[in-house]
């Protein structure tokens, strides 16, 4: 899997901090960009996005990558370039956090939104992108701070580097679990702390077996105390559970009504006519 330099939004604008853009409505965007971008891509990318031609833009560079991921992924992993580009758009109020993402191999949409909601971020529709396939591990920091331009909040440090660990640690562990049953299990496991305030080490551990087991999922003890460890990081934050727990619920229901909607019905329609073919396709080699 080629893990390069996506690690290109993961720390936009820490030095500067724009914050002219608290009037900005549903429907405004902010875009952040590689500055090891080609013009071409650039232009690419911005035309990829449907950014209005007065967009602001936020240009992130490869040494902010490596300060701010530094901690969490080699720097081997992060390389060399700053590539990588997101846009963020504002949504209605109460719509929750929605997010599609185009060349990314490793985070997933849902690890994204996992981090995101921990760091605070709501209403607000995020597309990731690169001209070519990454890792996708330093998409959340430079979010971060286009999120906070656009709703002219400070989020805390110790938060965006937690959310920055929380993603990592998920995408680690969906390389054992599988991608889907690790964003599952995060947010399960964020669910119930939020709704139960685990409040020792002993009612935790009993929180993440009980959603592994829920999951159908099997946890080495490494991997079950790197999740007490990052769990126990997110419980010492001042981290707002009452608004965690509400835009997990959003997410869900975004995944049913998607599940339900004419789209989605088509989408099950075409898995099912693939495993009828294929079973018929089984059955003429033996006939």
């Amino acid at each position: 899997m080629k893990r390069i330099s996506i690690f290109i939004l993961a720390v936009v604008i820490l030095f500067n901090p724009v914050r002219t853009m608290a009037d900005m409505a549903e429907g405004d965007m902010i875009v952040t960009l590689g500055e090891n971008l080609t013009e071409m891509q650039k232009n690419s990318l911005l035309e990829e996005m449907g950014a209005p031609k007065d967009v602001q833009i936020v240009t992130v560079s490869n040494q902010e990558e490596h300060q701010y991921l530094g901690k969490y992924v080699a720097s081997s992993l992060i390389g060399t370039k700053a590539i990588s580009s997101s846009a963020v758009t504002i949504a209605a109020k109460g719509s929750g956090i929605k997010v599609k993402t185009k060349n990314i191999n490793w985070v997933t949409d849902e690890m994204y939104v996992n981090a995101l909601i921990t760091a605070g971020v709501k209403d607000a529709n995020i597309y990731i992108t690169a001209p070519i396939s990454v890792s996708g591990t330093a998409a959340l920091t430079g979010i971060i701070k286009a999120y906070e331009i656009s709703a002219d909040k400070t989020i805390p440090e110790d938060v965006k580097q937690a959310a920055n660990q929380e993603m990592v640690e998920t995408a680690k562990l969906g390389d054992a679990i599988g991608p889907e049953n690790a964003a599952a299990l995060i947010a399960k496991v964020k669910e119930e702390v939020a709704k139960n305030k685990p409040k020792n080490d002993a009612e935790l551990r009993k929180i993440i077996e009980q959603a592994a087991n829920d999951l159908n999922v099997t946890l080495t003890e490494d991997q079950i105390q790197r999740l007490m460890d990052l769990f126990n990081k997110l419980k010492g934050l001042d981290i707002d559970w009452g608004q965690v727990s509400d835009q997990l619920n959003k997410a869900k229901d975004q995944i049913s009504k998607f599940l339900h909607s004419d789209e989605g019905q088509g989408f099950l329609d075409k898995l099912k006519q693939f495993f009828i073919w294929l079973i018929d396709a089984i059955k003429s080699i033996f006939s």
